[in-house]
């Protein structure tokens, strides 16, 4: 059940996040307010995953996969350019989490 918390958690930190982008630094009160729902939501079932999911594997797959996602949903989304150098990065991101998944976090 710890990981569909993280799933949600993760799921609402990368809405929040695409939402701050959108809000165009706080000055549009839909997006501004999406954010900040967002946030809240995410730490409380981050909060609700630690009681069954180790902190450092839980924190590792949260803010590896919301990195990740934004990446993305940058790319498409907003026209951000993914280079080498981008790609690489989050590569080694989902590399990371998965090597402390394997043992590193347990």
């Amino acid at each position: 059940m710890g990981y569909l918390w993280l799933t949600g958690a993760i799921s609402a930190e990368v809405a929040a996040t695409t939402a701050m982008k959108y809000s165009e630094g706080f000055s549009r009160p839909g997006p501004s307010l999406v954010t900040a729902v967002g946030y809240v939501v995410s730490f409380a079932l981050l909060a609700r995953t630690l009681r069954t999911v180790s902190i450092g594997t839980a924190y590792a797959i949260w803010s590896g996969a919301g990195t990740a996602a934004v990446a993305v949903l940058g790319l498409l989304l907003f026209g951000e350019g993914m280079s080498a150098a981008k790609v690489a990065g989050i590569v080694l991101i989902v590399g990371g989490v998965v090597v402390l998944n394997l043992g590193g976090a347990h």
